[in-house]
């Protein structure tokens, strides 16, 4: 059997083969769709191969030589040196090094936090470095999400309140906040916590909060820096799990972080050591 052969669909006839001769021969008629996936599964058995679609992940992040430095009195002090880096959607990246290597000032950078760096940096194919200020921040609040040691809770506000705050910035109407705060309340677990403040909460709770915020809004990426650094070993271990959670239904991740336990969870590791990659 030729298997550059094609297939016509007639009209009334039904499908039909061409051979290489360039004549058409009735077959069965059989749906399309049945026919399209014996060729398929015939293919397959030829080849060897598994025709099933693979999973295609987009690049999201991409910098390119970024570099930041301080100046003290004509002498430049270089916090990030040459980076260049390609993170894709879906992803769980680590980040690691000493302390002093740059890691929480490259997660600024990524979040857009901090705008005084040089280089390229393209996110979902938008280069950030030619964007006004207030373009990157419309980008910072439609995308990503941060949660930090410090868990930067609001303490006049009740663990609700807090979780509505992301949502007030943006369009959304009042009755739709409140289900969706309500929704990640249940999700999270912490229906019972909704009105307490934050002082009455302990640190992994407030941890557990911090995260919930962090995500209401639905990033496609989440940026986390020493998330479980106040928090004992047990607690830490149900914020990695719920990370990871996020990570498989979709949302990037970049994690910095000193612990090897906390890193086992992503997908890779980048090392940094004096504002290098390594």
């Amino acid at each position: 059997m030729d298997l550059t052969a094609g297939w016509r669909i007639g009209s009334r006839a039904g499908v039909r083969f061409w051979d290489s001769r360039s004549r058409y021969r009735p077959l069965r008629k059989i749906k399309c769709q049945v026919m399209r996936h014996v060729f398929i599964k015939l293919t397959a058995g030829l080849l060897g191969t598994n025709c099933a679609p693979e999973r295609v992940q987009n690049i999201m992040i991409q910098l390119v030589n970024i570099e930041k430095c301080y100046e003290a009195r004509a002498v430049k002090t270089f916090v990030l040196r040459r980076i260049t880096l390609t993170i894709k959607e879906g992803e769980f990246v680590t980040i690691m090094g000493p302390s002093g290597a740059g890691k929480s000032t490259l997660l600024s950078i990524l979040g857009m936090l901090d705008a005084a760096w040089t280089g390229e940096y393209h996110f979902l194919s938008e280069a950030i470095h030619k964007l006004k200020p207030r373009d990157r921040m419309e980008i910072n609040k439609r995308y990503i999400g941060f949660v930090f040691q410090q868990y930067h809770l609001l303490d006049e506000l009740t663990v609700s309140e807090n979780l509505d705050v992301p949502l007030s910035y943006r369009n959304i109407r009042r009755s739709e906040r409140e289900a969706m705060v309500a929704d990640l309340l249940d999700r999270f677990q912490i229906v019972g916590k909704k009105d307490l403040y934050p002082s009455q909460l302990s640190g992994g709770q407030q941890q557990l909060v911090a995260v919930a915020r962090a995500v209401i809004a639905k990033p496609r990426l989440l940026l986390a820096d020493e998330p479980t650094g106040n928090l004992h070993s047990g607690q830490g271990k149900e914020i990695m799990e719920l990370f990871k959670r996020l990570n498989s239904e979709g949302t990037t991740i970049v994690q910095v972080t000193h612990s090897e336990a906390n890193a086992a969870y992503g997908d890779r590791v980048i090392n940094l050591f004096d504002g290098w990659l390594k």
